[in-house]
């Protein structure tokens, strides 16, 4: 057994190494092989649309209606410190049949461990979407898709599921489009297919939402096309622990 100060710094880097490794999850190429399950495969006749990074009431209404009027629910991945400043919106989500689970507290990167903090992040965040809508949340998906060790194990002591996706509309950015966006959906989009979008654009380039709400009517009627139905994560049959 090594000792030391090449003891100290073997472990330091097996404890680097246990925290940031399964953030290569990340990549869709990683993910599809080691843990495809993170992908949100569900049932091959539906379509689970996601949004992150909410609640935000200057455009998660404009969502709100806009699903309204395509007869869609969806699940949204909140961030509970905007959930504190705005829970009648959370509420008005869960009225209008739409389901609520955990982003984190914060939206920040994760490159250190700080298991403590993660398991309070999560456990908060879930505690509240709890309390004002009702439903213990299922999922977890963390900010940037960064599922390190230790926010696994948080969600694991959460009993949440993390989920990230099967497809993206790359929505986030000053140069999306709603063209842009519905053609990146469409790209990868299949049966069983997790959508990831954006309601909101607080840690985005300012004003990109607008191309998500611009692409998803159309998003919407492709999967439609298909004989796909659009619909929350809840019910698109993964196990919900």
């Amino acid at each position: 057994m090594k000792s030391g100060p090449a003891g100290a710094l073997a472990a330091a880097f097996a404890v680097a190494g246990a925290h940031i490794g399964p953030a290569a999850t990340w990549l869709p190429g990683v993910r599809g092989a080691l843990a495809p399950v993170l992908d949100g495969r569900g049932d091959p006749g539906r379509v689970a649309l996601t949004f992150d990074d909410g609640p935000d009431p200057g455009t998660t209404p404009h969502f709100l209606r806009a699903l309204d009027e395509l007869s869609v629910r969806a699940t949204f991945f909140v961030l509970g410190s905007r959930l504190a400043e705005h829970p009648r919106l959370g509420m008005r989500m869960a009225a209008d049949g739409h389901e609520l689970a955990v982003h984190g507290w914060r939206h920040d990167r994760p490159w250190w461990p700080r298991p403590r903090r993660d398991v309070g992040d999560l456990a908060r965040t879930a505690w509240l979407i709890t309390e004002v809508c009702g439903d213990r949340p299922l999922w977890y998906r963390p900010p940037y898709g960064i599922l390190t060790g230790g926010r696994w194990n948080a969600a694991r002591s959460t009993g949440l599921r993390p989920v990230l996706w099967t497809s993206w509309g790359r929505d986030w950015t000053a140069a999306a489009t709603p063209d842009s966006v519905r053609a990146e959906v469409n790209r990868t989009l299949r049966g069983g297919a997790t959508v990831l979008l954006h309601d909101s654009d607080v840690t985005s380039a300012e004003g990109s939402w607008r191309a998500a709400l611009g692409a998803l009517p159309r998003i919407v009627a492709d999967c439609r096309v298909r004989g796909l139905s659009v619909g929350r994560l809840r019910d698109h049959g993964l196990p919900g622990r």
